[in-house]
């Protein structure tokens, strides 16, 4: 095998593994992988699925594991099926370049196992773990309303593992050099490595594998971050104001997405560009994404012009949205926006002060064109 023989490991084996090393899964919960794995029932596990629908427009570390490592993360899939003792395992991915560079990799193999590759929708919620469950049977790549564990009830209403790419590379590692050999590199609460997407406002964009734990001013410096504000988690994610002593690890840098805003652009403009694409990416289900995201956009759009009454309504808006939603898209847009209002008051006081920042919406947070 491309990474070396992987070794034959029972659930048991992984639980211990994963409770060993704390591992948490790479997608944006966060979740502790051994719960996951304990949460499944002894018997009658249907599928494991690969989640690699990253359709975060600013992260690329999956398609980057699927184009270039994809036999790590087959691995990953695989020795986990073997030891749930699942028939299937399906991934889904919306880049064809992924989905070309898996189906090669699967000619190269044989592992007595019925693997799919199978391609989604692009669509920021359709990344949404239920939503991948339901495109792969066959239905509408969107959360349903009901909110039931894939561990519980996934594919075809029986019990899934599902976790993104990231997370079955990380087994795979994990599988091979055990707990110790995990263990030599980053925290002692959560160790080994972690893929970082790093946007934005740098010299040299693109995809990092560094310690957990390091600072965040490290990577900064790393790829040559002009000073700023820093976006950490991507559009529904958390804007930090300042970076001195911030360590990157889960849950903090759940989703892995570092954007750098700088100087040369207009923090509101940006919000509110972002916001409004966030807007169009919801699935049309509930009143707090139609409705809810809608009125915010048009509230950041007048605050932005100077209008007070954008900023009573946005206060007020931002209060009714989160806890409502049928799925996480209007948690984390609210999520995004309100740390937004927190990090750039100087910059709303100069908007509603009638002369705005003086600087012109560049597209630095990129992805939503």
């Amino acid at each position: 095998m491309t990474h070396g023989p992987q070794p034959e490991l029972t659930r048991d084996d992984y639980v211990r593994l994963c409770e060993a090393v704390g591992l948490r899964g790479r997608g944006g919960a966060a979740f502790p992988v051994a719960l996951k794995l304990q949460d499944l029932p002894a018997r009658g596990v249907e599928a494991v699925v690969v989640n690699g629908s990253e359709s975060e427009p600013v992260s690329r570390k999956d398609r980057l594991l699927l184009t270039r490592s994809p036999h790590l993360v087959l691995d990953g899939a695989v020795g986990l099926a073997h030891a749930l003792r699942a028939p299937h395992v399906l991934i889904a991915v919306h880049d064809s370049a992924a989905a070309m560079s898996l189906r090669e990799a699967l000619m190269e193999r044989d592992d007595r196992l019925a693997i799919e590759v199978r391609e989604t929708p692009g669509r920021f919620v359709a990344g949404e773990a239920r939503a991948v469950l339901s495109a792969l049977e066959g239905g509408k790549a969107v959360p349903p309303g009901r909110r039931v564990l894939p561990t519980r009830k996934g594919y075809h209403r029986r019990p899934t593992f599902l976790s993104n790419v990231e997370t079955f590379a990380q087994l795979a590692v994990l599988a091979r050099l055990g707990s110790r050999g995990f263990s030599s590199t980053g925290l002692t609460s959560e160790p080994g490595t972690q893929l970082l997407t790093i946007d934005g406002a740098v010299q040299r964009p693109g995809v990092i594998e560094t310690p957990t734990g390091v600072p965040l001013d490290t990577v900064l410096q790393y790829a040559g971050a002009e000073p700023g504000p820093v976006l950490l988690g991507g559009y529904h994610g958390r804007w930090l104001a300042q970076t001195e002593g911030v360590m990157l690890q889960r849950p903090e840098v759940s989703a892995g997405i570092i954007l750098a805003l700088g100087s040369s652009t207009c923090p509101l403009g940006e919000v509110t560009r972002v916001a409004e694409w966030l807007r169009g990416q919801s699935a049309g289900q509930c009143g707090p994404c139609v409705f809810g995201l809608a009125s915010l956009v048009d509230d950041f759009a007048r605050l932005t012009v100077g209008d007070p009454r954008g900023w009573h309504d946005a206060q007020r808006h931002l209060g009714l949205v989160p806890g409502r939603g049928a799925c996480a898209h209007p948690d984390g847009t609210a999520r995004f926006l309100t740390s937004a209002l927190e990090v750039f008051a100087d910059d709303v006081r100069r908007h509603l002060s009638g002369q705005g920042c003086g600087r012109p919406v560049l597209g630095v947070l990129g992805g939503t064109r």
